[in-house]
């Protein structure tokens, strides 16, 4: 059996171990012998890494590089809401292949292509491993445009939120609204915000 090299990174997919010239046999041995942990299916973390703060989104990352976390996914890490979804929230183009992940249990929505990169930013979801993420105001949108189905007062909650945190952009928020079809909505909650 070969030995863990301490040249692979803290996340190896089946894919980087190959390239680093690790038998898949190998790989399972590691998983097995407790010095890699499987995040999700090809998805392994060096048990000498240091923490990741969102394991389940450096696993979804990795499975699905082309993926953005959104809507409360999004929301949680950038601190506009309490709620804890029960599975990673992420977004892909309409017309792309839908993602198969089993765990960690993932909630897929197809986002039109024309608007898909809007908002795009990253975040460190472990120790210089970054995954992709829809920015605050583009969070607040798509659960303003969400509402009917997570709930208003999670989009409300969330525009407060948003409008409260250091150096808030209402101009943003209806650029974005109006770029994905929710203007009315939001121009109106960001009425009765500033009315406050």
């Amino acid at each position: 059996m070969k030995e863990l090299d301490e040249s692979l990174p803290s996340t190896i997919t089946t894919e980087t171990s190959r390239a680093h010239g690790v038998h898949p046999r190998d790989l399972y041995s590691w998983r097995d012998g407790g010095e890699i942990i499987e995040l999700s299916r090809g998805a392994f973390r060096r048990a000498d890494a240091p923490p990741a703060s969102y394991p389940d989104m450096v696993a979804v990352a990795h499975r699905s590089p082309r993926a953005i976390v959104c809507c409360i996914s999004a929301a949680v890490i950038h601190e506009l809401t309490d709620e804890m979804p029960a599975s990673v929230q992420i977004a892909v183009p309409t017309r792309s292949h839908t993602p198969v992940i089993t765990y960690p249990p993932v909630m897929v929505f197809r986002f039109d292509e024309a608007s898909f990169e809007l908002g795009l930013t990253s975040f460190e979801a472990g120790p210089a491993e970054s995954a992709r993420i829809y920015d605050a105001a583009r969070t607040v949108v798509d659960l303003m445009r969400f509402r009917k189905r997570f709930g208003e007062p999670i989009a409300y909650a969330a525009l407060h939120r948003y409008l409260a945190a250091p150096g808030p952009r209402p101009a943003l928020l209806l650029e974005y609204a109006e770029a994905l079809g929710t203007f009315g909505p939001m121009s109106a909650a960001l009425d009765v915000a500033s009315a406050r």
